[in-house]
């Protein structure tokens, strides 16, 4: 029996969307945004240059044939790119009517979103009187604070100190179907957070809102504040049976390396390894020793999006890629025969773009253990299609193998 590890690069987008004139940042449309392909031309123009220096180095993933994929991607080669590939490479579009985690997560995984995502408008108060009633009688507290649409690290900045003299908790959303609560892990207790969330969770899915995230932090107003890896999804489920479902029901086992639990709803998930990106890539190292056969390794690397595609850093997001691509470089050596590895994204997040939102786009499918050339412009239904042939798993959906 073979294995399959479906590792997914959280934003890495490669542009060309067809329908990208239909999402915003900013009231501007996403409409020329291209991820991949404008943090190549920042590095090759040197405006990338804190913490490395000249052009953006994937030697790996490129010989898979990335270049080639932003190629079909967008239309446009990116500097510093294009090998020739020993890999299979495409480019995917996404149905969905969505830029979001839980909607490409799940389309890649064979299930297209059949609702249009609540979004909470971009005012004060964002959110109805009905919410922050729930909110305040969960909690035990008399009010919230933010109710607004904000930035994760600017609400920090400019409401922790107020958090931590009421007690209230930072009721904040943003351009995705969101509902976000940021709390002190220890005047407020990092528990008494994930369980307001937890039982906060149905109400908003409810009102197909698509995720409540837990945000806790640590920190003084002296000092200032910092988030801490204990963020939580509390992500409405999918609405029919996903790759993942496939896999667990055929009696292989599902292994979840970053935030996939959450996003599935941990619904035909086996095992859940969390962390940072950096033990991440430790964590999909050990299982491609370890994972048994048969089984798939569905892994998120959450950082390209959360640390440097929001804030706009070009190059924190150059850098993370070419450790990326430096760290995958020797495992691929050390994958058994017979086994696929699958790189992919599932929304754009262009650094260069206005906003601090997602970005529209076509996502790059790079395939490993599986023979070389084109796939040509696909869709991302076709992941979880292609991954359930490879395993010899019946699969249902709109998706079609290229295998």
């Amino acid at each position: 029996m073979t294995r399959a590890f479906l590792v997914v690069l959280d934003s890495v987008g490669c542009g060309g969307a067809p329908d990208a004139d239909r999402f915003f940042n900013d009231g501007v449309p996403d409409e020329g945004a291209n991820t991949l392909l404008h943090i190549a031309k920042a590095c090759d123009e040197g405006f990338a240059e804190q913490g490395r220096s000249g052009p953006l180095r994937m030697p790996n993933l490129d010989a898979l044939g990335l270049g080639q994929a932003v190629r079909l991607g967008g239309g446009v080669s990116a500097p510093g790119m294009g090998m020739q590939p020993y890999g299979r490479f495409g480019a995917a579009t996404e149905a969905s009517p969505g830029k979001d985690t839980p909607s490409g997560h799940w389309e890649l995984a064979g299930v297209p979103v059949p609702w249009e995502w609540h979004f909470f408008p971009k005012m004060e108060p964002a959110f109805p009187e009905a919410v922050v009633e729930a909110v305040r009688e969960i909690a035990g507290v008399e009010d919230i604070l933010g109710n607004c649409h904000a930035s994760g690290t600017e609400i920090l900045d400019r409401l922790g100190a107020r958090h931590m003299e009421t007690g209230w908790p930072i009721c904040y959303t943003s351009a995705d179907s969101v509902f976000q609560v940021a709390a002190h892990e220890e005047s407020f207790g990092e528990e008494r957070l994930q369980e307001l969330c937890r039982r906060l969770a149905p109400r908003l899915h409810a009102m197909r809102v698509g995720r409540v995230i837990s945000r806790p932090f640590v920190g003084s107003p002296e000092e200032g504040f910092t988030r801490t890896s204990n963020r939580h999804d509390y992500a409405i489920a999918p609405p029919a049976p996903t790759l993942c479902d496939w896999v667990h029901a055929a009696g292989g086992r599902v292994q979840a390396v970053g935030k996939i639990g959450d996003i599935f709803s941990m619904r035909g998930i086996d095992e859940v390894r969390t962390g940072p990106d950096a033990r991440l890539m430790e964590h999909l190292s050990d299982l491609v020793d370890e994972a048994p056969k048969g089984s798939l390794t569905f892994a998120n690397f959450v950082e390209f999006d959360s640390l440097y595609g929001h804030r706009r850093d070009v190059s924190g997001y150059a850098r993370a890629l070419e450790w990326f691509d430096a760290e995958i470089g020797r495992i691929l050596p050390r994958l058994r025969p017979g086994d696929l590895m699958v790189f992919t994204a599932d929304h754009g997040n262009d650094p260069t773009w206005r906003g601090t939102d997602h970005t529209r786009e076509r996502v790059p499918v790079l395939c490993y253990g599986v023979g070389q050339g084109s796939l040509g412009q696909i869709a991302f239904t076709d992941v979880a299609a292609s991954v359930a042939r490879h395993l010899g798993v019946p699969s249902s959906g709109p998706g079609r193998s290229f295998l």
